[in-house]
């Protein structure tokens, strides 16, 4: 394909941009009543308001036939047919058949995948109703009380944000903690709380050769040998998510205590496989079950709904408007939920990972801006923090607002607050505030007219900056399910715009080869030479301090 920048559709999206860039959100919503109405929608338990947007039917119109003639129909339909679209790693990209709740196949090379998903699942709620009961026991024949899943990556920062998120789902006789730093500091503090007779560990590595996550594997396997003195032991107390039944069994486990996941399976997107093995203990396998029944919901909605009735398309959409045309190198998303704190450290490796490329699919370097940058935060915490930058900064920062309607307290009017503080954010963006109106203002507060002139331009907002608002009844597995599914589809929108490969990550790979070489100069007596003169320096100075 060519670059989108030489498609027709992205010319008169650059001519329709230099004709409405000035206009004002807030004229746009006195001149139409109906806006909220005409730009809102819902799909898979989620509420979506992308009305505060500098945007017209026009602007939508021009986003659909850049979709069109960037073929987006034809690559979901081969996204969801199992084709090989990840052309990198010649591998299909099949998160969707992970979840998927119908009685449809979904063939791989001509092989329907979704018994093996099942027989996973299958495997996977016979092991957590065996913790959960009592059956499945320490080598001492203690209950398991803790679970520490010991991985990188998606096979952290996805399982990790979920067990969070569904704390009120949550079994209370089984806590669940995480490793994934190769600092030792967070092994031994997540560690040292825990008694090793009731701690169960989960060895999240597709390959069993992930560094960080084997060096921490075996210092957790000597810690549980240093405080039980069973070398025994392991077989009971850790268990894998693997493909490599070979190097599963060298470990000490027991290959029947293995569970598969497939090459199709990309680690951002693996939460769904039986990675996810650690949410499925914490809360259960039925909430489990719903999860990624939410999330088969927004797949569905993906595949089939019309490119304007369409929730990720349009998000992805004007996520292309606001990059490549009005220039904003980041964007925010902003959940108005304490157990969504980790949400945005997710959704940065699902984003930035994805579209952080520079080379298109034809293998030439892109002619545009892909991957914003992402970042955000909970509300409303963060109202203390960065949000001065996203109203009176001189960036154009788009930013997505996620509420529940219902909290899970009887404490009401925090709830209450939580949302009128959400919606409120929403609308000051839009509207801001402008120097008549802070005039008023001050007036009213007795100021003179010399003093008010002194702090006019200082207390303007200058509003026009656009938000999206992603509304949920209440924070169940469900539309947790949905609201990640609905970034994943939008990245993919995204990615297939820009014309790059969303699936494969080869940017993360030099630094660690290089860190092998690092290692092994750091344990060696020579001093090296073969870096770059900072380098040499950075390694001299440790290799000093670790004498």
């Amino acid at each position: 394909m060519t670059s989108p920048s030489n498609l027709p559709s992205w010319g008169a999206l650059q001519t329709h941009y230099e004709q409405i860039k000035n206009d004002t959100m807030r004229a746009s919503f006195a001149d139409d009543p109906d806006r909220f109405s005409r730009y809102s929608m819902s799909a898979a338990g989620l509420f979506l308001d992308y009305s505060k947007n500098r945007m017209t039917d026009q602007t939508l119109a021009n986003l659909r036939a850049l979709a069109d003639e960037c073929e987006l129909k034809s690559w979901i339909q081969r996204m969801f047919a199992g084709e090989k679209i990840n052309f990198t790693e010649n591998r299909a990209v099949l998160h969707t058949a992970l979840r998927n709740r119908s009685a449809l196949p979904v063939l791989v090379d001509g092989e329907d995948v979704m018994p093996g998903v099942r027989r996973v699942l299958q495997k996977m709620r016979l092991f957590v109703r065996s913790v959960h009961n009592g059956e499945w026991r320490g080598c001492t024949g203690k209950r398991i009380t803790d679970v520490v899943n010991i991985g990188i990556g998606g096979s952290d920062l996805g399982p990790y944000m979920v067990t969070e998120a569904m704390v009120d789902f949550a079994c209370p006789d089984i806590r669940a903690h995480f490793i994934s730093n190769i600092d030792a500091s967070d092994l031994v503090h997540t560690l040292g709380p825990l008694d090793a007779e009731t701690t169960l560990f989960i060895v999240a590595s597709k390959t069993y050769t992930t560094l960080e996550t084997m060096t921490n594997a075996k210092s957790a396997r000597q810690w549980f040998f240093d405080e039980t003195g069973k070398q025994d032991g392991v077989a009971r107390h850790f268990v894998a998510v693997s493909t490599n039944s070979r190097a599963v069994q060298d470990f000490g486990i027991d290959p029947a205590n293995m569970f598969e996941f497939w090459d199709w399976v990309g680690g951002r997107y693996s939460l769904w496989s039986a990675i996810g093995l650690t949410i499925a203990l914490r809360i259960g396998m039925d909430y489990f079950e719903d999860l990624l029944a939410g999330a088969h919901a927004m797949d569905e909605h993906f595949r089939t709904a019309p490119f304007h009735e369409n929730m990720p398309v349009i998000l992805g959409l004007l996520g292309i408007w606001y990059r490549n045309f009005f220039g904003a190198a980041t964007y925010a998303v902003l959940p108005y939920d304490q157990r969504l704190h980790l949400l945005t450290d997710y959704l940065q490796q699902s984003d930035m990972e994805s579209n952080g490329k520079s080379t298109g699919r034809d293998g030439r370097p892109v002619s545009v801006d892909t991957g914003p940058i992402l970042w955000g935060g909970p509300g409303t915490n963060d109202q203390h923090a960065f949000y001065q930058l996203i109203h009176q900064g001189t960036h154009l920062i788009p930013a997505d607002f996620i509420v529940a309607l219902e909290g899970d307290t009887n404490l009401t009017l925090h709830h209450r607050m939580l949302v009128a503080n959400c919606f409120a954010q929403a609308e000051a963006l839009m509207k801001g505030k402008t120097a008549d109106e802070v005039r008023v203002e001050l007036s009213a507060a007795g100021m003179s007219p010399e003093d008010q002139e002194k702090l006019v331009n200082h207390k303007c907002f200058p509003g026009n900056r656009p938000s999206n608002m992603i509304l949920m009844d209440k924070l169940t597995p469900h539309n947790l399910g949905a609201l990640i599914a609905l970034y994943e589809h939008k990245i993919f929108v995204q990615g297939i715009i820009w014309n790059i490969n969303s699936f494969d990550q080869w940017g993360v790979e030099l630094g660690k080869k290089l860190a092998m070489t690092l290692l092994s100069e750091m344990e060696g007596e020579q001093q090296p030479e073969q870096h770059d003169s900072s380098t040499n320096g950075l390694l001299g100075l440790y290799k000093i301090r670790a004498r």
